[in-house]
C-alpha cells in the first residue's frame, strides 16, 4: 500500500481541532494499516517526525431510515503526535 491509501482523509471535527492546538491530529486510515504503516506515511506526505502514533477502531452506529434500519461503516482512525515546533498545514494552499 501506497501512502495515499493508508492516510484516507482527515478528520475535521470540533475535538479534533481543540487536540490540534497540542500538536495531535486526527486522520481516517485504511482499515488493515498498523502503527508502523501509518507512521511512515506520515513522513513520506507531510515531511515530518510522529512521536507517536494511537489507532482507535470506530464501530458503525445503528441507523434507520422511515421503516429500513442498517448501519454505518465501521473505520479507523489514527491519532498522531508530532514533536514540538512540528505542524501539519491542513487548510493550506499550496
Amino acid at each position: 500500500m501506497n501512502a495515499q491509501e493508508i492516510l484516507i482523509k482527515p478528520v475535521i471535527t470540533e475535538k479534533a481541532t481543540i487536540i490540534s492546538a497540542q500538536n495531535k491530529y486526527v486522520f481516517r486510515v485504511a482499515r488493515t494499516a498498523n502503527k508502523d504503516e501509518i507512521c511512515k506515511a506520515v513522513k513520506t506526505v507531510f515531511n515530518v517526525e510522529p512521536v507517536r502514533v494511537n489507532i482507535v477502531n470506530v464501530r458503525g452506529k445503528q441507523k434507520s431510515v422511515r421503516q429500513r434500519s442498517g448501519r454505518t461503516s465501521a473505520w479507523k482512525k489514527a491519532i498522531i503526535t508530532l514533536k514540538d515546533g512540528d505542524k501539519i498545514d491542513l487548510f493550506e494552499n499550496n
